[in-house]
C-alpha cells in the first residue's frame, strides 16, 4: 500500500473514531495516557487550519498575545455533572467530574477546514512558575474532529485527590495545527501558542468564623536563582466588606528567605510564625521571594470572614519574576480566589 493512501486510511479511522466519541459526548479517557504530541508533523491541507483556545475573554486567537492574566481561561470549565455549570466549580473528591473544554474554529490563521486532532488535559498544584512537563500530570485526553464554529469536548475526571484545588492546562495537538514551540515555562507557551490554554480560579465558600485554607505554590523555570513576588490584586468586592481577612504561610524555606530578602513587600504585616497577613488585598505585595533553579514551594492562604455577602468578592495572586523570555518582570501565571460568605446555618 502506497504512503499516500496509508495516511488516507489512518485519518478515516480517526475521523471515524472521533464522530463517534462526539456522538457518545463522554468518550473514555485515560487517566495515565501518556500524551501523543505530533505538532512536529505538517501535513499538506489546501486551507490553512488554526483551532484556538481563549487565554482571556478579548482572546481571539493572535500569537504571541498580552493579555493579562494568563490563567484564567474562560474555555476550560469543571462541572460535578455531565451538564455544562454555568460557572466553573473546584472538583469533587471521591466521585467523577467532568471537564470542559471549548475548541474554536477558525482561528486568526485558519480558513474553517475541519481538523482531527487531540485534546490533552493536565493538573498541577495552583500557583505561578509551573515548568512544563515535569511539574503537570495529565487527566486525560481524547481525539475529536473540529468542525467549523464552537466544539465543546467533555472529558471525565475520576479520582480525583485532595484537596481538590488545582491548575489545568489544556493542550490541543494536531498534525496540521502545530505548536509554535514549546519550552519549559507554562506562562510563555501559553501566551505564544493559541494551541495552549491554561486556567486557575479557586471558589472559596466561607461561613463567619470558620476558616478555609488554600494552597498556592511559586516556581522557577529558570536554572540559576530567581528573585520573585507575590502580587495581590481585588477584582470584585473587597474583603474587607464581609470583615475578611487573609493569611499566607509561607512555611519555613520561603519565611526565612523573604526575611534574608529584608522582609519587603507593602500592605502587610507580620502576625505569627511563618506568616503574614494581606492588610490591603487590593495593592499588597510580597518581595524578594527566593527561588533555587527548578524549584517549586508551596504557602497556604487562609481566608476568613464574619459577615455574609450577596455580592461577589475575589481576590487574585499573582507570581511575578525572571522568565525565559528575558523579562525580568513577567507575570508567572497566579490564581483568581472567587469568594463567598454564606450565614452560619447553611
Amino acid at each position: 500500500m502506497s504512503t499516500r493512501l496509508t495516511r488516507r486510511v489512518r485519518r478515516s479511522v480517526l475521523a471515524v473514531i472521533g464522530a463517534t466519541a462526539l456522538a457518545l459526548l463522554l468518550p473514555t479517557a485515560s487517566a495515565t495516557a501518556t500524551a501523543l504530541d505530533r505538532s512536529g508533523t505538517v501535513g499538506a491541507l489546501a486551507s490553512p487550519v488554526d483551532v484556538y483556545m481563549k487565554d482571556h475573554p478579548s482572546d481571539i486567537g493572535l500569537q504571541p498575545h498580552n493579555f493579562n492574566p494568563i490563567s484564567e481561561s474562560p474555555d476550560i470549565k469543571v462541572c460535578p455533572t455531565a451538564i455544562e455549570c454555568s460557572v466553573s466549580q473546584n472538583p469533587i473528591i471521591g466521585q467523577r467530574n467532568y471537564i470542559f473544554i471549548k475548541l474554536r474554529n477558525p482561528g486568526p490563521y485558519g480558513s474553517g477546514t475541519m481538523e482531527q486532532g487531540e485534546i490533552h488535559v493536565y493538573r498541577t498544584t495552583p500557583g505561578g512558575g509551573t515548568t512544563w512537563p515535569t511539574q503537570w500530570t495529565e487527566i486525560g485526553w481524547m481525539a475529536v474532529p473540529v468542525y467549523s464554529g464552537v466544539t465543546t469536548v467533555v472529558i471525565p475526571w475520576d479520582n480525583v485527590p485532595g484537596p481538590g484545588h488545582f491548575c489545568l492546562l489544556a493542550r490541543w495537538l494536531s498534525a496540521n495545527d502545530p505548536m509554535t514551540f514549546e519550552g519549559p515555562s507554562t506562562s510563555v507557551n501559553t501566551r505564544n501558542n493559541n494551541n495552549v490554554a491554561w486556567r486557575n480560579v479557586s471558589s472559596v465558600l466561607l461561613t463567619p468564623g470558620r476558616p478555609q485554607t488554600r494552597p498556592f505554590a511559586i516556581g522557577n523555570v529558570l536554572a540559576e536563582p530567581t528573585r520573585n513576588s507575590l502580587v495581590f490584586t481585588e477584582v470584585a468586592e473587597p474583603l474587607e466588606n464581609a470583615g475578611g481577612r487573609l493569611v499566607v504561610d509561607l512555611g519555613p524555606t520561603l519565611f526565612e528567605r523573604w526575611v534574608e530578602g529584608g522582609m519587603a513587600g507593602e500592605g502587610i504585616r507580620e502576625v505569627g510564625r511563618n506568616q503574614v497577613e494581606i492588610v490591603e488585598p487590593a495593592k499588597a505585595r510580597l518581595d524578594g521571594l527566593v527561588l533555587m533553579g527548578g524549584e517549586r514551594l508551596t504557602m497556604q492562604l487562609q481566608f476568613t470572614a464574619t459577615t455574609p455577602t450577596e455580592k461577589p468578592i475575589s481576590i487574585r495572586v499573582t507570581q511575578f519574576g525572571p522568565d525565559v523570555d528575558g523579562n525580568e518582570r513577567a507575570d508567572l501565571g497566579g490564581v483568581r480566589y472567587d469568594v463567598t460568605v454564606s450565614k452560619r446555618d447553611q
